[in-house]
């Protein structure tokens, strides 16, 4: 009389070879890197009422492919909308290129994926810088902060997308 338990041993070792041969298997691998990743940062952590300050984000791409399209939104944070004091706006952009920085459009609560230029190639990356300004009769001893989703596409016809991803929060002081 055959035991049941090596019946179950049986099933178990079949289902095992029959995933190995069809590569079902779990394998041990490293994690790839993220297809693309945005960064942001800041020229300056504090800033006065009619100051101004850069925030640039970078857009890396990891893949072995083209980043061939990229949109990107940037909103406030909900804290920095809960401060009606705080007056800013965005009043320049710039791609920075080998030949130095190139203005372009589409600053504020947009798509400003354009502003990256052509293609980003692989392994590479693209800065964009905004230029907050702070409105003269803006409130005091408030933060500013944003945050972006973003959507690629590449040329290998997949894409991915990210965030929300944060940037640096800048200080209104009073002078």
């Amino acid at each position: 009389m055959r035991s049941p338990l090596m019946r179950r041993f049986g099933l178990g070792a079949v289902l095992a070879l029959a995933l190995a041969v069809f590569g079902l298997a779990p394998t041990a691998s490293a994690a790839d890197p993220a297809p693309a990743e945005l960064t942001f940062a800041t020229d300056s952590a504090t800033t006065t009422p009619g100051g101004t300050v850069n925030l640039s984000m970078t857009i890396t791409n990891h893949k072995t492919y083209d980043i061939w399209f990229v949109y990107q939104t940037i909103e406030p944070t909900w804290l920095t909308t809960q401060r009606p004091d705080l007056k800013y706006s965005f009043t320049g952009c710039s791609l920075a290129t080998t030949a130095g920085p190139t203005p372009c459009s589409g600053t504020g609560p947009a798509n400003l994926g354009t502003n990256y230029g052509a293609t980003v190639p692989p392994g590479q990356s693209r800065t964009v810088t905004l230029t907050l300004q702070v409105a003269a009769d803006s409130g005091c001893n408030g933060n500013i902060g944003f945050y972006s989703y973003y959507y690629a596409e590449f040329s290998d016809s997949t894409n991915a997308s990210g965030g929300p991803v944060y940037t640096p929060e800048t200080r209104v002081l009073c002078a």
